[in-house]
């Protein structure tokens, strides 16, 4: 089957499941366009407020479509091949993802827009609350390790196709250089934006173009930042202390802004590169069911691995934390809630794309440097071949983009959450619990070895999974206390929560293997399984809670 062929049946089944299952949800949770919601009732210009559904589908979309829709289907797809990766990314986004969102979002708007914790508190009670925030933590600490690891990677990678084009040009070097670059425009955009405020328009015109300016400026001076991957690592977190601690209007808003703007151009690129590329699919359909090292049998690890492409815990703190505050109309919750998880799937088609157009010898490096790679071949149909330094660079650039809107958000949260359970606040609190939420993925990263982020990633996934199921369990607790039908978040949670488990189990069997054989306690495996018992403890805290 041709990719161009693949691409439109998953498109046409996510279209089929938005029109009749999302529809059918709505009707489930009695969503009706006269209800008032706390956009509305609570309306006070800064964190409630009323705002069209256009407007805040790009901007949630925006912050749940990041770096994990990408990573995840790539990685799986070089240990079990394409046909898997497809088949769940199609009916876990329908019937799994698109649900948790959803509910997370319709919960959190019933609830005067309380967050996903809050509502377990209500539904369940104060020991869930505490088990579940503690749960949340440890798991956005597991993104910020992935994803500072992944991105290093990056900074420092090379593409073979490129070496001799241009007589010392570092493929890893301008990637470092157009995201740093991009970093400080975006400083350059909020600085102007908080002293003139001109209309956004005039700044639209002005900075998004020059983004892809700091590309092409990028690949001239890409030896000016070679690091090693370590030293990277560091750097990218010294950058999410400081960052978490800055005004939002500083650097937040406005690189999210200029952040969706290279969302949608990849998405474009992806979409023109897919159908009329004319690239063919030269990645095995399927590879097997036991992939060697840590990624492991293709049930469960499949489904964890490809984490955020079907399913994400972490879009239910985005729905319950900031979304569900600016819905508008409850007739909204169904394309934000339900239609953005849809279009992460694609998003997530489209990373897949960029490895299935590879052979196997090919398809070895890091997702960061495929997704890159795949990305520049797709745009060079707009600039030309003779043009593909600047494609590839654009390719991880956006990539690290991606990957700088989650760790930012997750070091926000990670502060938020420590914060809340020691009930304190202040500037030094604020700043030692930023600490601790950076400080444990630099433990983490200096006691790996480079390129290890592959050894967090699955834990990653299946936390982050976990943290949908818990999320689908208090929504489930909520509708029955309701009295209304509620099979269709009960049935998903118990799936998701087969598979975590499952995936945690393992893990912990693997540590304790290696403990045996006599690795040490600071042995990065060894550490992972302690932490999947703990995710274990936690999760099993909250289930007992919601059985009483």
């Amino acid at each position: 089957m041709s990719l161009p062929l693949l691409s439109g049946i998953l498109l046409l089944a996510l279209f089929l499941g938005y029109h009749f299952y999302g529809r059918f949800l709505s009707r489930s949770f009695r969503l009706d366009a006269k209800n008032t919601t706390p956009a509305v009732t609570m309306n006070d210009g800064v964190d409630y407020v009323p705002t069209k559904p256009f407007y805040l589908l790009g901007q949630h979309f925006s912050a749940i479509a990041a770096a994990g829709p990408i990573a995840g289907p790539i990685l799986a797809c070089q240990q079990f091949g394409w046909l898997p990766c497809m088949l769940w990314i199609g009916l876990g986004a329908v019937l799994i993802g698109a649900v948790h969102d959803f509910s997370a979002l319709v919960a959190s708007v019933r609830h005067r827009g309380h967050s996903v914790a809050e509502i377990v508190k209500l539904n369940i009670g104060k020991k869930a609350w505490f088990a579940i925030m503690l749960f949340i933590w440890v798991s956005l600490v597991y993104v910020i390790i992935a994803f500072t690891d992944i991105t290093a990677g990056t900074f420092v990678g090379r593409i073979e196709e490129l070496e001799g084009m241009k007589l010392g040009f570092e493929r890893g070097g301008a990637v470092a250089a157009a995201s740093t670059l991009y970093l400080l425009l975006s400083i350059v955009m909020g600085l102007i934006q908080k002293k003139w405020n001109p209309p956004l328009w005039l700044l639209t015109v002005i900075f998004v173009p020059a983004t892809l300016g700091v590309v092409w400026l990028g690949t001239l001076i890409s030896s000016w930042l070679l690091l090693p991957a370590q030293a990277w690592s560091l750097t990218i977190l010294l950058y999410c202390f400081v960052a978490s601690l800055l005004p939002v209007w500083l650097l937040l808003q406005p690189r999210g802004y200029l952040g969706g703007f290279v969302l949608y151009m990849a998405l474009a690129v992806g979409v023109l590169g897919i159908f009329f590329g004319g690239y063919e699919i030269r990645q095995d359909y399927f590879k097997t069911w036991q992939a060697p090292g840590l990624t492991g049998s293709l049930f469960p690890f499949l489904f964890v691995t490809i984490a955020c492409g079907a399913c994400s815990g972490f879009h239910g703190l985005v729905c319950s934390g900031t979304t569900s505050k600016q819905i508008a109309s409850e007739a909204d919750c169904r394309p934000v809630g339900y239609g953005a998880m849809l279009l992460e799937g694609f998003v997530a088609m489209i990373a897949l794309a960029t490895i299935m157009i590879l052979s196997n010898g090919e398809a070895k490096g890091s997702p960061g440097a495929i997704y890159g790679a795949g990305i520049g071949r797709f745009m060079t149909l707009l600039v030309g071949k003779e043009n593909l330094v600047f494609a590839i660079t654009f390719g991880a650039m956006a990539f690290s983009t991606f990957v700088f809107d989650t760790l930012d958000v997750a070091t926000r949260l990670g502060r938020y959450i420590l914060q809340e359970l020691c009930g304190k606040t202040g500037r030094l609190t604020a700043g030692l619990a930023t600490l601790a939420t950076v400080g444990v993925p630099a433990l983490f990263l200096l006691l790996a070895k480079e390129g290890g982020w592959s050894l967090f990633w699955v834990l990653f996934g299946t936390s982050n999974q976990l943290l949908a199921a818990l999320t689908l369990l208090g929504v489930s607790v909520w509708l029955k206390k309701s009295g209304r039908r509620y099979w269709f978040t009960l049935f998903p949670m118990f799936f998701v929560m087969t598979i975590t488990f499952w995936s945690l189990g393992k893990q912990a069997l693997a540590a304790y293997g290696q403990y045996a054989a006599g690795a040490a306690l600071t042995n990065i495996t060894v550490i992972n399984g302690g932490v999947a018992l703990l995710l274990m403890g936690l999760a099993l805290g909250v289930i007992l809670d919601a059985l009483r």
